[in-house]
Parts: C-alpha cells; structure tokens; sequence
C-alpha cells in the first residue's frame, strides 16, 4: 500500500511508569506496538506510523520530543496514555516540543471482557483516567492539538487520525515554503497586501520578489527541444484546438505558452520555491499573461496568487499538500459573478485564466483568445467545468495584528446550461447553509475575494490546520447563522487581541 507522503513519519509515543513492574510494562509495549502497527497499516493514514519505547519518565520523554523536532522525516507525534502516566513528568517535553501533536484517546482492547475482567486488567488498561490526566497537563501547557477518541479498529477513527496527518503535513510545507512573487501585488489592491514578515513568523513561509524581466530572461534561455516536448505533451493529453496545434496560425501562440512553463519551473526549482504570483499589470517584456503555464504548474503542486496574492499562494500550496494522492484538487479560485434565482442561488467562480485542472477529470480544452486586460498578446489557457462534489473556499486576509482565515464549505454542482461565450476554466457552487447566510458572514469576516477551492480535503484539515498555525478561523457550514458569526467575529475580536498582548 503506497503512502501519499512516503518519506515522512508519524512517531508513536506511549506513556506510563515505572510503578507496574515489568510483566505490565511488557505488555504496554505489546498492546502499544500493535495499536501503531494498525495505523500504520490503515489506507486512511497517509504517513509511515513508528513505534517509540513506551516513555516512563521525564528525561525520556524530553529527549524523546527533542529528538522528534531535530528529525525533518517527522510530520508530527501521536501520543497514548496506556496506564496512568503522571502528568508532571510530561511538561519538560511537551512545552518543548515544536511538531504538531495528536493525542489518541485509546485503549487495547474494544469490548471488556466482562467475565474475565479482574484488577490485573484494570492497571494494565487505564487510558480512560491517565489520558485525563495527560490533557489536563496539555491544556494547562496550552498546547495546540488535535485529540481523537475511539478504537483504531474503528475506520472513523482512522480517518480523523488520516485527515491530522494531511493538516501536519500541509503544516510542515508551510514552514519551509519558498514564494517567489514576480513583481508587487495590483495597484490600489487592499486584500492582496499582507505583513510579508509576520507570515513567516506565523507560518514559515518566506515571500520574496524577483523582477518580472528575471522571467522573461529565463523564457529567452528555453531550448526547442523542451518547447518540443511540451507541445506535444499538450498535444496528447488536452483537445488543443486546431489553430494552436503543429501547421495551425497560432501554434506559435502555444510553443510561447509551452517556454512561459518551461521557464517558470526552472526558475522555481533553481530557488527551491514551491509557490509563486504574477500580475497583468507588470509583464515587462512577456508577450502574454502566463496562463497555460499557471495552470500547468499547479496541476504539478505548485502555489498559485493572481496579480501579486501572495496569501492565496500559500493556501493553494498547503491545500495541494494536505490533498495529496485524494480524489479531487485545489486551486487558485475568485466568487465571479451570482445567478440569484430565489431559491437557487449559484455561484460562478473563475478567473481571468488561472483555474488548476485537478478540479476536473474531464478532458480540458485548450484555447486562445483575448484577455481584454494587461495590453498584451493573447493568451493560451485550458477550459473546462469543475467537477460536481463537495468543497471547501478558503481565504487568508491580513487583519493587522493577525490573519484570519475565512472558509466557507460549499457544493459544487454543474453549470446551470452550458457556456460557450466563456472562455475560462470556472465552478459553480451552492454555499452552505445558503447564499444569502454565506454571503453576508463572509462579508461581516471581510474575507478575501481570492480563494483556495479545494474538493480533495475537507473543513476538519483547515481547522487543524488554523490550530497548528495559532490562526483565526472562521467557518461557514450548515450550522452557520447570521447571528452567531457576527458574535463569533466579535469575539474573536477580543480573544486575539487579548491573546497576543496589548
């Protein structure tokens, strides 16, 4: 069974202590080795799960989470209170520890052997108090984690258990996240602009600018040989129309589109950087608007913000790792336009070229036409409709002292009819609990106009997410009343500010 991140681990600690003698502590590095081996062999959980020596004692346990936050292999650590482990000798190592933390609120066994049951049973099988008594010390310690309850043999479990592990791993790529912006963000632009320094501090990633002429020197420097390879590969896999194809009257239009990509992953590669922006309003000597290239570069992972949105860069780039390997995709997405027929209020999302093919499975189009914006050749890009599902829009805004994720769960459903005056790749989605509550709440949150859609992880992996990154998160779902989220707002208002000192 392949592994979505196959080269990370999640390590296993099991807590206890000395006073059981070493037939019961035997027995917990049994019972806990088998608890870890069956995540580790669970298709829910994405990551390599590795058995650690059960902890007895405060030196072990700080050198154990010491030795997890020097290890870059480790996603995060799971911990278990087998038996009543004394919470004491957790707060060295716990207040130390800097990898995401999933407390597993477990035991061995799943039904008690009523009949047999004696008091052997009960020292060996004490996670319902020592787990208590470890999440005392946690919340005393104010740790943010992520805490699951129920037996590993139980596949809600395991999906919850899977579903942290996406969110650690979206974490990890936030930490080390390269974003190269080309360019500054559009001029007069509120939203799109962002504390560059605070984002590193608060999430890792490290936003820098290079001058849009620095691309277009590296598209000069693509050989034929690679534009080649490229046209062909769209050849193969897209309906490329017939005036962009080899001997049609604009294929030319696509061997340029086929440097732009070449180039940009170069560029990214040669500085390690796994996201990126453009802006229309500064090409220098860019013949066309990167739009096929965009497009390209997120399908291979790639973090994506339209005319210099840096923010939204990052969202794309955490949501394409916590998706990894799930059906579905994520992309750079913008709440275009509205159809407001009472009652079945839709939502048309686009943007002016740069929409991720992961989001279908059909066959996408490729096409040329004018962009009626950046003054510019026309550009090449692929169309197509988003696939039906469930999704999740997710936006990251600067609210000064901190940022605030705003998050919307959403269905996406067909196009209403077809359109064919439209040339861009798009979704339609119904909100949830409806267009008029999601409207006015993500208006109250003032969340951005640019977003990740993402259909392969759901709301649980952003919310474990905004824990892991110490980041407001407001949700907008089902339970979602207009009432309450201008009072969550307020709130929240407070609790920040409070909780980062005045």
């Amino acid at each position: 069974m392949s592994k979505a991140y196959p080269d990370q681990e999640i390590w296993f600690f099991t807590g206890s202590q000395d006073l059981y003698g070493e037939e019961t502590l035997r027995q917990v590095a049994e019972q806990s080795q088998e608890v870890a081996a069956a995540l580790d062999a669970s298709g829910d959980v994405p990551a390599k799960v590795v058995w650690k020596p059960v902890l007895k004692d405060s030196e072990a346990i700080r050198r154990a989470m010491l030795d997890a936050n020097a290890d870059d292999k480790v996603l995060g650590v799971v911990t278990w209170m087998h038996t009543f482990s004394p919470a004491k000798m957790w707060i060295t190592g716990l207040d130390l520890l800097r990898k995401p933390l999933l407390h597993l609120h477990t035991q061995a066994n799943v039904e008690l052997p009523w009949d047999t049951i004696d008091f052997d049973f009960m020292n060996l099988n004490q996670a319902a108090h020592g787990d208590r008594e470890y999440a005392y010390i946690a919340t005393r310690l104010g740790l943010a984690r992520t805490t699951v309850s129920g037996h590993v043999s139980n596949p809600a479990v395991t999906a919850r258990i899977g579903t942290w592990v996406r969110a650690a791993a979206g974490w990890q790529a936030a930490q080390d996240l390269v974003l190269v912006r080309f360019g500054d963000n559009m001029r007069n632009v509120a939203v799109t602009e962002g504390d560059k320094t605070e984002a590193e501090i608060r999430l890792g990633v490290s936003v820098n600018t290079w001058g849009v002429n620095d691309l277009v020197a590296a598209v000069e420097a693509v050989d034929d040989a690679t534009v080649d390879a490229l046209v062909a590969e769209y050849e193969e896999l897209y309906d490329v129309v017939p005036e962009l194809r080899a001997g049609g009257e604009r294929h030319e239009s696509l061997r340029y589109a086929a440097r732009q990509e070449a180039a940009l992953e170069a560029f990214l590669t040669e500085r390690g950087a796994k996201a990126f922006t453009t802006n229309f309003e500064d090409l220098g000597e860019l013949r066309q608007l990167p739009g096929l290239a965009v497009q390209r570069l997120m399908g291979k992972g790639y973090g994506f913000g339209a005319e210099g949105d840096w923010k939204t860069a990052v969202l794309v780039r955490v949501a394409k790792v916590m998706g990894a390997g799930l059906p579905g995709g994520a992309s750079l997405m913008e709440d275009y336009t509205y159809d407001l027929t009472p009652g079945a209020e839709k939502i048309l999302g686009a943007h002016m070229l740069e929409i991720c093919p992961s989001l279908t499975t059909s066959k996408p189009r490729v096409e040329i036409h004018p962009l009626g914006i950046g003054g510019k050749e026309d550009p090449v890009r692929m169309v197509f409709d988003t696939d039906p599902g469930v999704g999740v829009v997710v936006s990251l805004a600067d609210m000064r002292e901190r940022f605030r994720l705003t998050a919307n769960v959403v269905d996406v459903v067909p196009p209403t009819a077809d359109l064919p005056h439209l040339p861009v790749a798009r979704a339609v989605w119904e909100p949830r609990p409806d267009f008029t509550t999601s409207s006015e709440c993500w208006l109250t949150a003032g969340g951005a106009h640019h977003t990740v859609l993402s259909t392969a992880v759901g709301i649980e992996a952003w919310e474990i997410f905004a824990e892991l990154a110490r980041t407001e998160l407001l949700v907008i779902d089902e339970a979602t009343t207009r009432r309450g989220f201008a009072d969550q707002v307020r709130w929240n208002q407070v609790y920040y500010r409070v909780a980062q000192g005045f």
